[in-house]
């Protein structure tokens, strides 16, 4: 009785230690490993090359942990102080970038996503042209020009303010949600806005997350746009400052002025700077990972 009521149960313990020994799930943690190294080794010898000696460097020691252990390119990059003003126009611009971004995204999807509204159809092709064409860079430079806004930050925000791609995915997340909680809520007397602010909105954190992420890592990585509209130098963003620092230290160590090659090569200075770069945002990200992971899943599977 005993033996037929484990041969009717589970697989046993030998077995299931056959299966957790099995060749493919050696093979496939292997390829996970290699896969995770490939991920992170530039990442890692970006820093290594970056905290070098210049010997070192030239002599290609460096590999994945520092040989010689120096600050040289870093001190280089900040001595001036120009890079903290350029850090803080950055999170300036990310941050009401970023903000403007979601408001603006927010109030587009949410009343797109009801079948109810008149020219629904008409206004979503609409929207959807523009992810297939677009005006080109000469007009749009000649428009901001006309509206007075080159030189100021809002030549980059206004022309920016919705992402059509990031609007359907929006969209087709509140899409998703159940029309019942609204229907409750309009029959207690809640209106448009408070069913927006308080029901809509805390369900959807891992959408907004994941959309909120995407446009934080595009202002934040901004060059080209400053690049056109920007020409204080006082209000340059961090990339635009890094390509800067990077080019006059590279002439310089070119002419043998200002620093010498036995203190610093070009790499490190520009390891050094994409460090500098990518660090805030990986500060950031592991406070949005689990609503990222889960926004990106639900808007790929909805959409």
């Amino acid at each position: 009785m005993v033996t037929m009521a484990k041969d009717r149960g589970g697989p046993s313990a030998a077995a299931k230690r056959s299966r957790r020994s099995s060749p493919g799930r050696w093979l496939n943690n292997v390829f996970l490993a290699l896969c995770a190294y490939a991920t992170l080794f530039p990442f890692v010898n970006v820093i290594a090359t970056s905290l070098s000696s210049s010997r070192a460097i030239n002599a290609g020691e460096v590999f994945m942990w520092p040989i010689e252990f120096n600050v040289d390119a870093y001190n280089n990059l900040i001595r001036d102080g120009q890079l903290v003003v350029a850090m803080q126009n950055t999170v300036l611009i990310t941050v009401v970038g970023t903000a403007l971004n979601m408001l603006f995204t927010i109030l587009a999807a949410y009343p797109l996503s009801k079948a109810r509204l008149k020219g629904r159809n008409l206004m979503l092709m609409a929207i959807l042209f523009t992810m297939l064409f677009s005006g080109g860079l000469i007009p749009n430079f000649l428009l901001v020009n006309s509206l007075g806004l080159v030189n100021t930050y809002w030549a980059l925000w206004l022309p920016a303010l919705i992402s059509a791609y990031n609007m359907f995915v929006m969209k087709a997340f509140l899409e998703g949600l159940p029309e019942e909680l609204e229907e409750s809520a309009s029959i207690d007397g809640a209106g448009e806005f408070t069913i927006l602010t308080r029901i809509i909105l805390p369900l959807s954190k891992p959408v907004i997350a994941a959309l909120t992420l995407f446009y934080a890592v595009g202002w934040w990585n901004s060059y080209m746009n400053v690049l056109i509209y920007i020409r204080s130098t006082d209000k340059m963003s961090l990339m635009v400052k890094l390509y800067q620092m990077i080019d006059l230290v590279s002439s310089e160590l070119l002419r043998g002025e200002g620093v010498t090659q036995a203190v610093i090569t070009p790499e490190s200075i520009r390891a050094a700077a994409v460090v500098f770069a990518i660090l805030p945002i990986l500060c950031v990200y592991p406070f949005l990972q689990k609503h990222f992971i889960k926004g990106v899943l639900l808007g790929s599977v909805k959409g």
